[in-house]
């Protein structure tokens, strides 16, 4: 088991060390399980706190993907045989999980996190808090939990709502995935560099003399990094359609008044009607969630975010849209899910506040993250 993720360590000119962490699933496109996450966060943890060790980073396995999300199935089987009452699975993934993200959001050190390749939900949870978040020619991003009735979790409450204008709303309405362009734009990452360069970077974190003294480093990092940037980049479709986005998605408006722009604009636009297509077949609970999300976060800390989203996630695996959703795409595979309630006029703002109901006892599982 012990193989799913590859623990390594990096000696550098200095003397210094660079943490290296390998998720290793290629079969599963590196998808996070429970099993994965128990081995990456102890050594994220250990090196924290050693001296010796300067920085971190994060890669996938294989040519396809750093991350392609969570691992679905034992959650799936968790929410079917817990049903609406306690799911023990649920608890222990969900608040190891985000215990993971928010390390790597506040992590005292140079993390680099190599997002090549499909990098989906639970992978933009890891991607997105690192100090130093690299694309590639071949990255492709997506946050598509409206099709699996869930919503942008993993902290994407927190990062959606801190992008430009109403892009963060939308791509959680939407799920449309994002190229190395369009992540330099949303701030979902740092830097473009060829996938055929990762060697020499990291020969040339090997080849370098640390300080050990973090912000130094963080720009030395970044020093490296810029070598090895990327001479061109695809177009970002996400730049092109800021304005429209825009006007579909204003600050103070409702759901439904978006939804509606949002659909008559796709009459006139190729790459907005494959964004509406996307958002018909999800999710209506979720689509309604993202919308609360956005709302209800305006002020909350980062911590304060993940205990919140915390709350919501467990909601949502007592509730039915997710283990549908999940059915629907990974189960059966029939794309077919059979959404409850099945229209968004149909979803009061009773049903969403029962997914914000706490459904542990005790002190919150986050309750430490500051």
């Amino acid at each position: 088991m012990a193989d799913v993720v590859l623990v390594d360590e990096l000696e550098t000119a200095s003397g210094h060390r660079f943490g290296l962490v390998t998720l290793n699933s290629e079969a599963t496109l590196n998808a996070l399980s429970l099993a994965m996450i128990r081995l990456i966060d102890p050594a994220l943890e250990r090196w924290a706190r050693n001296p010796s060790v300067v920085g971190v980073i994060l890669q996938g396995a294989g040519a396809k993907a750093l991350c392609a999300g969570g691992d679905l199935h034992e959650l799936y089987h968790s929410m079917r045989q817990a049903g609406s009452g306690r799911n023990a699975y649920a608890e222990d993934f969900f608040a190891r999980e985000y215990r993971l993200d928010y390390r790597i959001h506040t992590y005292p050190k140079p993390f680099l996190c190599w997002g090549h390749g499909i990098v989906m939900g639970g992978g933009i949870g890891l991607m997105a808090g690192a100090s130093h978040r690299v694309a590639t020619e071949a990255t492709r991003l997506a946050m598509p939990e409206i099709s699996v009735g869930l919503y942008p979790d993993v902290g994407g409450s927190w990062f959606l709502r801190r992008m430009p204008g109403g892009i963060g709303l939308f791509l959680a309405l939407t799920g449309v995935p994002l190229n190395a362009a369009d992540a330099l734009f949303a701030g979902l990452a740092d830097v473009v560099v060829p996938d055929a360069a990762r060697a020499e970077v990291l020969s040339a974190i090997e080849a370098a003399r640390w300080s050990g003294h973090a912000a130094t480093d963080r720009s030395a990092l970044s020093a490296i990094l810029t070598r090895y940037r990327a001479a061109t980049v695809p177009e970002s479709a996400l730049r092109t359609h800021f304005d429209q986005i825009n006007e579909i998605v204003g600050i103070d408006d409702t759901l439904a008044e978006i939804v509606s722009r949002l659909q008559q604009a796709a009459d006139a636009d190729p790459w907005l009607a494959g964004a509406v297509t996307a958002f018909r077949r999800g999710s209506p609970t979720s689509a309604a969630l993202a919308y609360e999300l956005r709302r209800r976060v305006t002020y909350l800390s980062l911590g304060d975010v993940f205990r919140l989203e915390y709350d919501v996630s467990l909601g949502c695996a007592a509730h039915p849209d997710f283990a549908e959703g999940i059915r629907a795409l990974l189960i059966d595979r029939d794309r077919k899910p059979s959404w409850t309630p099945a229209t968004l006029e149909e979803v009061t703002p009773a049903w969403i506040d029962e997914h914000f109901v706490m459904r542990y006892t005790g002190a919150h599982p986050l309750a430490d993250l500051a």
